[in-house]
């Protein structure tokens, strides 16, 4: 039953990301452009996904999930060295290849040699993560 829902959500995110034109990388870039061609669009796909993620976690207080023992508890609210060193080296990927993870993953089958070359370079900086990130830790931990 959790592989059934997980592939119903699965498609539904990456239909809705292909429907809103997230995974249309000139899309992407213009709306980063804010001091130039500006569009605004996907700030309504932003609300319609941020809008029901606030209501979903409002509402299950107190619930149980169908296909699992509990729902995941809300993120801490800390920024630390790692939340700001992912931040922006997401933001400098999305701005450079107007791509994401969930997009990318949507557009693989169309995306050309771009999409596949962004795919690589997004699975090799998930296997270099975690090394960065303990070394960062033990320079935030000395300093």
């Amino acid at each position: 039953m959790r592989i059934l829902i997980s592939l119903v959500a699965g498609a539904l995110f990456g239909g809705g990301l292909f429907v809103s034109g997230m995974t249309d990388t000139r899309k992407v870039q213009g709306w980063l452009d804010v001091f130039g061609d500006w569009d605004p669009t996907l700030a309504f796909v932003m609300g319609g996904a941020i809008v029901p993620m606030f209501l979903a976690w409002r509402f299950t207080k107190g619930r149980k999930p169908l296909a699992a023992d509990s729902f995941p508890s809300l993120p801490r609210p800390e920024l630390d060295h790692r939340l700001i060193t992912g931040s922006v080296l997401f933001g400098m990927g999305w701005g450079l290849a107007g791509l994401c993870p969930g997009p990318a993953l949507a557009s693989i089958t169309y995306g050309g040699i771009g999409g596949l070359v962004f795919l690589a370079a997004m699975i090799t900086g998930m296997a270099i993560a975690p090394r960065v990130g303990s070394q960062l830790d033990r320079l935030a931990a000395t300093a």
